[in-house]
């Protein structure tokens, strides 16, 4: 099968596009594109790994599905379009990066910046229905997503893992925290922020600090 994906993540994912669970998942993702609205846009779903390439990632974070209103999602876990309202967990995702490392809240939710620097921001579901979280759940996306997160714990290390709430964390047994650094906490939604153990954790700076610890450029939150 032919999918338009990053090459360098094409070669490392090869061998989930000839299975029949993602021939089925191709299948049911065109005909929900063709018969409603979903989100991101179809050009849009595999931007996590076109905008960070495979040998160039440096930090996970993972979400679970792609925001469900307009003009929101676009592929990047937790980041929204330019001139699109910030989401509640992305306002506290920008607070505790400013009380964490100083660093002004921007004026836009769009995370691009942060992918193009090596940070894989994917969410475990890669399509949505509008207006319906977590309607694509069952599609079969997370076969494919784990696929990714487990050919980097297979073939990269010294990355960071960044596992917000009870879904990302359970994804970490996939992890070698030997050779990786793996950040856990509750969820940057204010339903779970609000109770505790989001902020305050220096999520960002230990990042920062574990990277340029084993020679990698940090990333500019």
């Amino acid at each position: 099968m032919n999918v338009q994906i990053e090459e360098s993540w094409k070669r490392h994912l090869k061998p989930e596009f000839e299975k029949p669970y993602f021939e089925r998942l191709t299948q049911s993702v065109r005909s929900e594109y063709s018969s409603g609205v979903c989100y991101p846009p179809g050009r849009l779903i595999f931007n996590a790994f076109n905008l960070c390439p495979f040998d160039k990632v440096k930090v996970v974070i993972l979400g679970q599905d792609p925001y469900h209103e307009p003009e929101q999602a676009h592929g990047l876990s937790f980041s929204v379009q330019d001139g699109v309202p910030f989401p509640p967990s992305l306002q506290n995702i920008f607070k505790e990066i400013e009380a964490d490392l100083g660093t002004p809240v921007p004026s836009t939710g769009n995370l691009q910046r942060w992918a193009e620097q090596g940070v894989l921001l994917l969410n475990a579901t890669l399509t949505v229905r509008a207006h319906q979280a977590n309607s694509h759940a069952t599609l079969g996306w997370q076969n494919f997503t784990d696929a990714a997160i487990s050919a980097l714990a297979t073939h990269r290390q010294h990355l960071v893992y960044m596992l917000w709430g009870g879904f990302a964390r359970s994804k970490a047994y996939m992890i070698n925290r030997q050779q990786n650094l793996v950040l856990e906490s509750v969820h940057p939604s204010p339903l779970s922020a609000n109770r505790g153990g989001w902020f305050g954790q220096h999520q960002f700076s230990r990042c920062n600090a574990y990277l340029q610890q084993n020679n990698i450029e940090p990333i500019i939150w």
